[in-house]
């Protein structure tokens, strides 16, 4: 009986527009089925954005996998000595530019391994080049972690190197590093890289700066409910101080080829769950994704019934899920994306990276519609 007046009172906060506690996320985590964790996010997701499902049009790039971290969970580092180590020249990364333009691409996401012998030059060339060739494409581009690096490279304020490389054409900057923000969890997998802080310290500077970006959240490792919850109220805190988050994403762990292999893969109603908690939690961010390259297909239609109200878009050339044992298609059609989300339901719209509705001509070219309101 205890356990039916928790989520009722959950149900009535939700209903009301109420912010959850610390402690109602303990609840939902521990306590909650699906079926009531499905029919609240939903409910919210409906609030946001109706019947609406975002996607874009986006090719990825990765510069090079060569990285002198060692967390324990990913499999797309090398070192420079592997036999599968790689870095893109500019004639490669400009072919990467070419075909994003071919294919319609408002956006490219540029992230990767942090070279030691590469020159914090050599990153923001990259961006440099192409912007340069194809100014039309926005660049998302490089993670807190990877922002800490070019500080310890330079030894200068990461506000000064977001200035300088939005400067030279960057966009807005992606969410990956987060990781586990709790050092209990983070000091086992990922312990030489960006802490918390600063990772924090890398997206509050963006937004001061007027620089969008997103928030990511790694689950189904080491990590605890306390933890997740834990990660979701701190995301939470700084959009509630910002405003400039846009979208949060859950990723889930893939456990191919990493140190952490013996641990099973999250299973379909963890990677529901978690979106659906996400919704709930986090009811500062105007939207949740269901990335369907770490979900597969099917479990990402099925996430916009749990909260999700974008499914991200083509991924092409995508490599670091793949490389950790993802089954999901490299890239799919636009016209694949629309159909998998008007079978689940719902209204698919293409929107650029800060949320503006893409309108496509006749022959393939775009503009964007700047007056939508998207982003509520």
């Amino acid at each position: 009986m205890a356990v039916a007046m928790q989520l009722k009172t959950i149900r009535e906060k939700i209903e009301n527009g109420q912010r959850l506690t610390f402690e109602d996320g303990m609840v939902l985590e521990e306590k909650a089925d699906l079926f009531f964790l499905a029919k609240m996010a939903h409910l919210v997701r409906t609030r946001k954005n109706g019947t609406t499902a975002y996607y874009n049009v986006n090719v990825h790039l990765n510069p090079t996998n060569v990285c002198v971290y060692r967390c324990s969970f990913c499999a797309f580092r090398a070192n420079m000595d592997d036999v599968r180590a790689y870095v893109m020249s500019d004639d490669e990364i400009l072919a990467r530019g070419a075909d994003a333009d071919q294919r319609g691409a408002t956006e490219m996401h540029i992230v990767g391994g942090l070279h030691n012998k590469k020159p914090f030059e050599w990153y923001r060339h990259i961006l440099e080049i192409v912007h340069k060739a194809y100014p039309k494409i926005h660049l998302k581009a490089y993670t807190a972690v990877e922002w800490d690096w070019f500080q310890r490279l330079t030894g200068r304020p990461i506000k000064d190197l977001l200035q300088e490389f939005r400067d030279v054409g960057m966009g807005s900057i992606p969410g990956g590093g987060a990781e586990i923000f709790h050092e209990e969890v983070r000091s086992q997998i990922c312990e030489h890289k960006a802490d918390t802080a600063k990772w924090f310290e890398c997206h509050r500077e963006a937004h001061k700066l007027g620089i969008r970006s997103n928030a990511t959240m790694l689950y189904g490792h080491i990590e605890k409910p306390v933890h997740r919850i834990d990660h979701l109220i701190r995301l939470r805190e700084l959009q509630e101080e910002t405003g400039g988050f846009q979208t949060f994403i859950p990723l889930a762990f893939h456990p191919n080829n990493n140190k952490l292999s013996h641990l099973p893969k999250a299973s379909g109603v963890m990677d529901l769950r978690v979106m659906a908690i996400s919704r709930l939690m986090l009811d500062n961010f105007p939207h949740i994704k269901a990335y369907w390259v770490m979900l597969g297909i099917k479990t990402a239609q099925i996430a916009l019934w749990h909260g999700a109200d974008d499914i991200d878009g083509t991924v092409v050339h995508e490599k670091i899920y793949h490389d950790a044992g993802s089954d999901s298609p490299q890239e799919l059609t636009v016209q694949e994306i629309r159909h998998l989300i008007t079978e689940a339901g719902f209204n698919p719209l293409e929107r650029d990276t800060l949320y503006q509705e893409v309108i496509r001509e006749p022959n393939q070219s775009w503009k964007r519609r700047m007056s939508l309101p998207i982003s509520q």
